[in-house]
């Protein structure tokens, strides 16, 4: 086992891993930068490294400055966390290079299943379900207009090297596609320095589906049942659940069992997620395979009582995997709200600032994970999330009325934040019954926040009410201007 790991990372997730690795005897290293030098992740660490920021990048997206740290302080391992550095073949390369232990799979891995199209491809040949699509990298508009016209729209264009939503567009007809290559194409380039890209048939509302294996060194592997990623804006995740309301036992045994010989055949380690599409008709697609931890890992460690960081250590340093499948049970139920510092009624745009006041209540169905507290700032630099409410029930309606109940008793001041979202979803009727999908938030939702009847109600009466004292003013000037003339026009007569 290490000694010694560096987070190469911040927030809740910094957070998260320390917790566990300190629980394992292993001293925490994080970084000081002077975009947050008061962040609470510091708070958890054994050695904190203070570092100056060039203010044209992140530390954490360094390979070379994050290799030197290790080798600086003899830190014997690097956590990557998600995000930034997680998925870089680079990095894992670097880290075998210099004897450092990468948590993580090997860098060979990472760039198979990193890369969309070899990725798809090896699915296909391992005889997993793929929607028909490109069979090679596009780099020019002449071949992404052939592969559309092959395969008829609607059609999806994604990044190879995309990820977290970013280098995707949908095109239903011939006369978007040009503009959209084009969107697409700036900002793979922008994002990955990777402008290929490759078009796949576009499923119309599907759900989204992904399945959570861990695998050791030793050709042991598992598979954490599912959870549900469908409650989605701009192909990015605002909420999770786990189980799912759709799958049967049948079909979730077989979606993880060709997830886990997916990995088999690339001789996959540590934790990793098979995602998958899931159409009305219950045929299933493979998606993309994350290499690293998720942001929802934690609705499955509740769900099965695995600590995935714990695993995902132990795996990396090749230890041999304490359990197989029979031992996995689905406890319960998880849902999981990602409370955003955002506008929703904004389109979701980012409200980076301080909070003023954060609290949730303290009951034994409600676990957050959060990289802030009240005080804090939440930068313009990094991402917007404040806190993720992972919320659980013996069953399904019971962690709903849990979320509900934690939504109407949580309190954040000073940004706007994603909350009133969560509540107008756990009050729909296809969020309730599970008939919601991918395009829920765009077809369903005629607001992204909630009132109750009698706050509409009021609401109304309140704008009838401002509606007629407004009539009633333009009368009484309208009144007012016409007597007027009319008096100045009598006196011009009599006098």
């Amino acid at each position: 086992m290490i000694r010694s790991l560096l987070i190469a990372n911040r927030g809740e997730i910094a957070i998260r891993i320390a917790q566990t690795a300190t629980d394992m005897g292993i001293v925490v290293y994080c970084i000081q930068t002077n975009r947050e030098a008061n962040a609470l992740y510091l708070d958890y660490a054994d050695e904190i490294i203070i570092l100056e920021e060039n203010p044209n990048g992140s530390i954490y997206l360094n390979v070379e400055e994050l290799i030197r740290i290790c080798k600086e302080n003899k830190i014997e391992a690097i956590h990557p966390g998600y995000g930034f550095l997680s998925e870089s073949p680079y990095l894992a390369s670097r880290c075998k290079d210099e004897d450092i232990m990468f948590i993580g799979p090997n860098d060979k891995a990472i760039y198979t299943m990193g890369n969309k199209g070899m990725a798809r491809n090896l699915a296909k040949k391992s005889g997993i379900p793929v929607l028909e699509g490109s069979t090679s990298n596009i780099t020019n508009f002449k071949d992404a207009k052939m592969w559309a016209e092959k395969i008829g729209y609607p059609i999806i264009m994604k990044a190879v090297a995309g990820g977290g939503g970013k280098g995707m567009r949908i095109v239903r007809f011939s006369d978007e596609l040009e503009l959209m290559y084009k969107l697409v194409v700036n900002e793979a380039k922008s994002a990955f320095n990777d402008d290929s890209l490759l078009i796949e048939k576009y499923v119309e509302n599907p759900k989204h589906i992904e399945i959570q294996i861990l695998a050791d060194k030793h050709g042991n592997a598992v598979h954490l049942y599912e959870r549900e990623c469908s409650i989605q804006r701009k192909h990015q995740k605002l909420m999770e659940e786990a189980p799912s309301t759709i799958l049967t036992k049948e079909l979730r045994n077989k979606m993880g069992e060709m997830a886990l010989y997916l990995c088999k055949k690339i001789k996959y380690h540590t934790l990793g997620t098979v995602e998958f599409l899931v159409d009305k008709d219950m045929n299933f697609y493979f998606l993309e395979m994350n290499t690293r931890v998720q942001v929802e890992h934690p609705i499955t460690e509740c769900i099965t009582g695995i600590d995935l960081i714990e695993q995902q250590i132990k795996t990396a340093v090749g230890e041999v995997l304490e359990f197989e499948q029979s031992d996995i049970k689905i406890k319960g139920w998880a849902i999981e709200l990602r409370v955003n510092a955002e506008d929703v009624q904004a389109d979701f745009s980012p409200t980076p600032g301080i909070i003023d006041k954060m609290e949730f209540p303290n009951c034994s169905f409600l676990r957050v994970d959060t990289g802030f507290e009240s005080g804090k700032l939440i930068p313009p630099s990094y991402d917007s999330m404040i806190s993720k409410l992972i919320i659980t029930g013996n069953d399904r309606q019971e962690a709903i009325d849990h979320a509900i109940a934690i939504i109407d008793n949580s309190v954040i001041k000073g940004v706007k934040t994603t909350i009133p979202f969560f509540k107008s979803v756990l009050n729909h009727p296809d969020f309730i019954n599970g008939s919601y999908n991918t395009s829920f938030i765009s077809e369903k939702l005629d607001k992204p926040y909630f009132q109750e009847q009698d706050e509409e109600k009021a609401a109304a009466i309140m704008a009838l009410q401002a509606y007629l004292k407004e009539n009633q003013n333009i009368e009484k000037n309208m009144v007012h201007e016409d007597s007027s003339v009319w008096a100045s026009k009598m006196r011009s007569k009599l006098f």
